[in-house]
């Protein structure tokens, strides 16, 4: 009894009540391994700001974007970054029980078809006739047709090459396939991993310029810790928004962290591919006035509508169902302002 009492009271000097040092386990996936795009998560656990929620987090790689909300709807892990397409997938097929998305990062889809610039491609029904490859499964292949329907291409004229996803890059530099179905933020490294410049030596038809009004990454929850345990899930929202806008302004403490988590990667690397994911992926013009981690409800409606088509889903989920704002800080405190160093 007079350990414990010692204990409450240097507890109480030291600012820190007993009921703070009850921490939360969290088990956190990644979408894939560590990567650049990572550090709204890696700098909340290098900076301690996990740990000021009362929230212990471990957090490991993933095994791909769709991979994350299986590995969160398993039990495996209670909170993830990955895609929310796959989270409506999921929602269509067993209601009441897909991950929520309670944070939404990316709000402009990374799907793309990259072709050389030496084919001149300048429209995406020049494509017919051509030879694309890509991994099953992804978005972008398995949502090309409703992207050839929505630009008039003749899709039985395109022929698909399936591809495990490290052939996929050194397949379209070698000339092999004509164009490759990417995941931008990943194909564009992995070209200047091959030495080549994406911008200078290919062509880039993103989806989303071609009537594929979609989102993608964020960061979402268990249905169990959302009903268990909302306390932590609203720990960390505010965790990881904290964390994000510090990286818009500070790339520099994004790379700590990152090399802090995995100091196997290269740090320049992936500062640039955190610097493509804040210009290219998180600067929609709706996070002018929905702030970072917000979307737009009827854009989402929108996209399960393009997802359903795509993947043939029976049901369509509520956007209700796919996300969760209400562990999100007022707009004027998460507002967009990216300043690349």
């Amino acid at each position: 009894m007079k350990h414990t009492l010692f204990a409450a009271v240097v507890a109480v000097m030291s600012g820190i009540t007993p009921a703070m040092a009850e921490m939360t386990d969290i088990k956190f996936t990644l979408g894939w391994k560590t990567q650049g795009s990572d550090a709204p998560f890696l700098v909340a656990l290098n900076e301690g700001y996990f740990e000021e929620e009362g929230l212990n987090v471990t957090i490991d790689q993933g095994e791909g974007s769709a991979a994350t909300v299986t590995r969160v709807m398993s039990g495996a892990y209670d909170a993830g970054f990955g895609d929310i397409n796959a989270i409506i997938q999921n929602a269509a097929a067993r209601p009441g029980e897909a991950p929520v998305m309670v944070f939404q990062m990316w709000n402009r889809p990374p799907f793309a078809i990259a072709v050389p610039k030496e084919l001149g491609l300048t429209s995406p029904k020049q494509l017919e006739g051509k030879t694309l490859g890509g991994a099953q499964g992804t978005p972008t292949t398995r949502l090309f047709p409703v992207f050839a329907r929505l630009n008039d291409i003749d899709i039985d004229t395109v022929k698909y090459e399936s591809l495990a996803p490290n052939l996929q890059e050194p397949m379209l530099i070698r000339g092999e396939i004509d164009g490759a179905y990417t995941f931008t933020v990943s194909s564009w490294f992995n070209l200047i991993a091959n030495r080549k410049d994406p911008a200078a030596d290919f062509d880039w038809f993103n989806y989303e310029d071609y009537g594929m009004d979609l989102y993608s990454n964020g960061m979402m929850v268990s249905r169990t810790l959302l009903a268990e345990n909302p306390d932590a899930v609203a720990g960390l929202v505010r965790a990881v928004t904290k964390a994000t806008l510090e990286i818009m302004k500070d790339q520099d403490i994004a790379v700590e962290a990152i090399m802090a988590f995995d100091n196997l990667v290269d740090p320049e690397l992936e500062r640039a591919r955190l610097e493509f994911a804040l210009t290219k992926l998180m600067n929609a013009p709706e996070t002018t006035e929905t702030g970072i981690g917000d979307l737009v409800d009827e854009r989402l409606t929108r996209s399960i509508a393009l997802i359903a088509e795509g993947y043939g889903l029976d049901t369509l989920p509520e956007a209700s169902e796919v996300f969760d704002r209400s562990f999100l800080a007022p707009a004027s405190e998460r507002m967009l302002d990216v300043s690349i160093n």
